[in-house]
C-alpha cells in the first residue's frame, strides 16, 4: 500500500466539497414538498400504528366490557 502525505490540502478544509450553483427553479419547492408529504405520511403511519397496538392491548377488555 501507499502513503500520502498531504498536508494543508483542500482534502482537510471545512468547506463541502460539492457546490450547488444554481437549481431549476420550483426545485426547492418540490423538494420542501415532498418532504413535507413524507412527514405526513409518517405521522400516519405511526398514527395507524398506535391505534392498532391499544385495540390490540385493549381489545379483550373492550369486547367483553
Amino acid at each position: 500500500m501507499s502513503q500520502h502525505n498531504i498536508v494543508g490540502s483542500e482534502a482537510f478544509g471545512k468547506r463541502p466539497h460539492v457546490y450547488i450553483r444554481s437549481m431549476k427553479p420550483g426545485g426547492r419547492r418540490r423538494r420542501q414538498a415532498r418532504v413535507a408529504l413524507a412527514f405526513i405520511a409518517g405521522v400516519g403511519v405511526a398514527a395507524v400504528g398506535g391505534v392498532v397496538a391499544a385495540v390490540v392491548a385493549f381489545g379483550p377488555g373492550l369486547a367483553g366490557g
